[in-house]
């Protein structure tokens, strides 16, 4: 394993650290875990104080609403985009409260596929990214599930936050998940199944090896989806770490070269466009 590669990771200025549902919430019940975003909003509040820009993409919607109403786990199409028009406004609620306590302002960015795919709208996100990491602010990101049918049945937060990495530049793509990183096989099957610290060409093979393997079945992405994640973020120029949630100080380990989570080096393509992999998502 290459130390140099984990070292540079302490000069990353432009972080998009990603945190899915099964993340932020308790296992019991489905609820909100606020003890654990009271946490992880501290921890991005310290990294903004060493002069670090963070862009957060956070699950929870769906949860935070279900919570909210009172109501059982949501089955129909309809049921998740009422539940997240009601816990998109509560957890942003949550977020607007934590982070400014610790003074630092939350703002709220809800995507689509067709804000990409659309070239004014995709100049209009850029752009818009970058005046709020200008202006101090921590942009948190997640698909607008209220109105977007496709995104719920077939997208995850894993290859959003690499678009949204690709789309400002970003350094660094941390995906916080309920794994510790990639295995040569999927390890709550397989016993022998042999940690990857670090991976600096993504072959066909690779690729291949996310197919068979799922994630938890709170959120939607599965380690096929945290591959085409790196394809994404590292064809772009940016590292890509995956990593265990179960304590967000893995952030902190992350960014002071310790060797943890698998590393997907980054090797930008000189031919890289967004709407290449955009067009590829099924």
């Amino acid at each position: 394993m290459n130390s140099t590669a984990r070292e540079q990771l302490k000069e990353k200025k432009r972080i998009v650290i990603k945190i899915g549902s099964s993340s932020l919430t308790h296992e019991e019940t489905g609820d909100l875990n606020f003890a654990k975003i009271e946490h992880l909003v501290r921890l991005i509040a310290d990294l903004r104080g060493m002069g670090k820009e963070v862009v957060l993409v956070s699950s929870g919607a769906i949860a935070a609403g279900r919570q909210a109403l009172g109501c059982q786990k949501p089955t129909t199409v309809a049921e998740k985009q009422a539940y997240a028009a009601v816990g998109q406004a509560r957890l942003m609620m949550v977020y607007q409260k934590l982070f400014s306590e610790y003074n630092q302002t939350a703002a709220q960015v809800l995507m689509t596929k067709n804000t990409i795919i659309d070239n004014t709208s995709r100049e209009n996100a850029r752009n818009t990214f970058d005046e709020l990491l200008k202006l101090g602010t921590v942009p948190i990101v997640n698909e607008n599930d209220t109105v977007s049918t496709y995104e719920i049945k077939f997208g995850d937060n894993d290859r959003l936050s690499a678009i949204v990495a690709a789309l400002i530049n970003a350094d660094l793509l941390i995906l916080l998940s309920d794994i510790d990183g990639l295995y040569s096989d999927d390890p709550k099957k397989n016993p022998d199944a042999k940690f990857i610290p670090q991976v600096d060409e993504l072959t066909d093979e690779l690729m291949s090896m996310g197919k068979a393997t799922t994630g938890s079945d709170v959120g939607t992405g599965g380690m096929a989806a945290k591959l085409f994640a790196a394809r994404i973020a590292t064809h772009s120029g940016s590292d890509m770490v995956i990593a265990n949630a179960d304590h967000v100080e893995v952030i902190w380990e992350i960014l002071s070269g310790a060797s943890c989570g698998t590393l997907f080096t980054a090797h930008r393509n000189s031919e890289f466009a967004l709407l290449d992999y955009i067009e590829s998502v099924h």
